[in-house]
């Protein structure tokens, strides 16, 4: 603005200079013209009057400084010439200033001359006696009195730019100054040109409606970053062209990106099979949703496209972590296949036992023999059932159970007592060592944790084998160990033995009645406790398991 204010301010008193320039001159000219004229009639005059008192004489004396006299006879033969011989000069009577002279006593005319680029004023005059005196002066064109003073005119024109320029830029900041310092935050605070008036009244209204919408907007915005940043499923905003608009923090942590993320292809991020197919389907106005599996964990992928005037300006992604899930219905089937499997081995065995009795195809010798075993299978199938029942139980929790202070260390000695026969049965030496120690729980989790850790000690153990049982307390935490000098569980197995109906030597397993879900009720137990469990095995030497519980859960 200030460089075209500055331009404008030059060009006009430029204009003006220029305009000024030719005005004075044409003015100059006529002044000097007019003088000319004057100085033109009042020397005819004394010329006239000098030829009528003294005839030739006159022209003897006379000394013109400029201009030029004729004198004509009254047929147009030139009498007497100031600059040339006047018997070869050409007759004069058709010269215009001369016929008027002769009519009306006086005349005048103006020729111009483009070789000399200038023009002659002609005045005549009739003498009493016919003859005709005339008087001509050169006078210069405009362009011969420019080229005159072309030296001075430069000089006052460099003066007259130079001064332009000086004014012309203080001029422009000047005007330009106040419209710098105008304070656009209060627009009518301030003080200035009073034509800005409605628009400084239309620049605060438009501001303070701005503001309003800013802090709305900001207000979404937070709600909108606070949601999405919350969120445990991933969420990817995308535009038309597939690139990345928003992205929240579980979605940027599960494709191993940031935000930096945003403005690019999202398949610069994750060139999957399935999410390319995914996009080409919302593309087409499709909500749908497919699986993927993303650094070995099952995710969920819903696509919902975004429409705008009947076309797809965009699309929604939403990332499931549906890992537990499959996993849970993935033991769930297993479970019931394992739970089958358990119940159809006694059961079948009881069948058979039952229908050699009921056909009286058994020795009445073997009745007792058979009986024992539909007894033992009976057992087998109660134990299995009353793991299950408590599995289920401490499935749904253990809110309905009843928390209390119990001595950890009194648990164990008498979990270590119920299991002296079947120790002393295998030939195993369990030995009890520690101090008290209070932990906050459920009295017959607690008991069952240290019977089926000291059970399993036991039943996997050599004979002449040794089990250690420790209970010690610290400050922030109970600690229960269970060692034994066992068979051992291999290091690829030791991630799973935890599992349900999951065994290590399964034959081993059927000979000492385990039901495969003693660990795992261990492991639940422990969980619904806030402990953990530490395991530490070898093949040939032995199995320890830690049980950590925590002071404050």
């Amino acid at each position: 603005m200030t460089k075209r204010i500055f331009r404008s301010i030059l060009l006009v008193a430029l204009g003006v200079f220029l305009a000024s320039v030719v005005l004075i001159m044409g003015v100059l000219y006529g002044y000097f013209n007019n003088i000319q004229q004057s100085q033109l009639k009042s020397e005819i005059d004394l010329a006239a009057q000098g030829l009528e008192l003294s005839g030739m004489d006159y022209f003897q004396n006379m000394n013109l400084l400029e201009g030029r006299i004729t004198w004509l006879d009254a047929d147009g033969t030139v009498l007497f010439d100031t600059e040339q011989d006047a018997a070869q000069m050409e007759n004069h009577a058709d010269r215009e200033e001369f016929q008027e002279a002769l009519r009306n006593g006086w005349g005048e005319s103006t020729r111009y001359s483009s070789t000399l680029t200038q023009r002659t004023l002609y005045y005549a005059r009739r003498l009493a006696d016919g003859t005709v005196v005339r008087m001509s002066m050169a006078q210069s064109t405009v362009l011969n009195l420019v080229l005159g003073m072309a030296q001075p005119i430069c000089i006052v024109f460099a003066l007259a730019l130079v001064l332009s320029l000086v004014l012309a830029h203080r001029l422009s900041r000047n005007i330009v100054a106040p419209l710098n310092r105008l304070n656009l935050d209060a627009p009518l605070t301030n003080e200035g040109y009073d034509e800005l008036a409605p628009l400084l009244r239309r620049i605060d209204s438009q501001q303070q409606l701005l503001r309003a919408k800013s802090v709305d907007l900001r207000r979404k915005q937070e709600e909108f970053a606070t949601v999405t940043g919350n969120m445990s499923e991933g969420l990817i905003l995308l535009g038309r062209e597939d690139t990345v608009l928003s992205i929240n923090p579980a979605a940027a942590k599960l494709l191993e990106t940031d935000r930096s993320v945003i403005g690019r292809d999202i398949l610069t991020v994750n060139r999957s099979p399935e999410l390319q197919e995914l996009l080409h389907k919302a593309h087409l106005g499709q909500q749908s949703s497919t699986g993927i599996v993303i650094s070995g964990r099952s995710y969920q992928l819903e696509a919902s496209p975004v429409e705008s005037e009947g076309t797809v300006s965009g699309i929604a992604l939403l990332l499931f972590d549906v890992t537990e899930r499959l996993q849970a219905e993935q033991m769930r089937r297993e479970f019931t296949a394992n739970v089958s499997h358990e119940l159809k081995t006694p059961l079948h065995a009881i069948s058979g036992y039952a229908e050699l009795m009921a056909g009286g195809i058994a020795k009445p010798e073997d009745t007792a023999k058979f009986a024992a075993s539909i007894y033992a299978e009976a057992q087998r199938m109660i134990r299995l059932v009353e793991d299950i029942i408590k599995l289920s139980q401490l499935d749904e929790g253990s809110q309905a159970m009843a928390w209390e202070q119990t001595d950890l260390y009194t648990l164990a000695a008498q979990a270590v007592q119920s299991l002296e026969p079947a120790a002393a049965q295998a030939q195993v030496t369990v030995k009890l060592t520690g101090e008290a120690a209070q932990v906050s729980g459920v009295p017959q989790l607690l008991s069952g944790i240290v019977y089926n850790l000291c059970d399993n000690a036991i039943k996997y153990n050599h004979p002449g084998g040794r089990v250690t049982v420790h209970v010690a307390s610290s400050p922030q935490e109970t600690v229960l160990t269970v060692a034994d000098t066992g068979i051992g569980i291999p290091k690829e197995s030791q991630n799973r033995v935890f599992e349900r109906f999951y065994r290590v030597d399964k034959s081993r397993s059927k000979e000492v009645g385990g039901t495969g879900l003693g660990l795992s009720i261990v492991k639940h137990a422990v969980m619904l406790h806030g402990g953990t469990i530490e395991l530490q095995s070898a093949p040939g030497t032995g199995t320890t398991i830690l049980v950590h519980f925590p002071k404050k859960v």
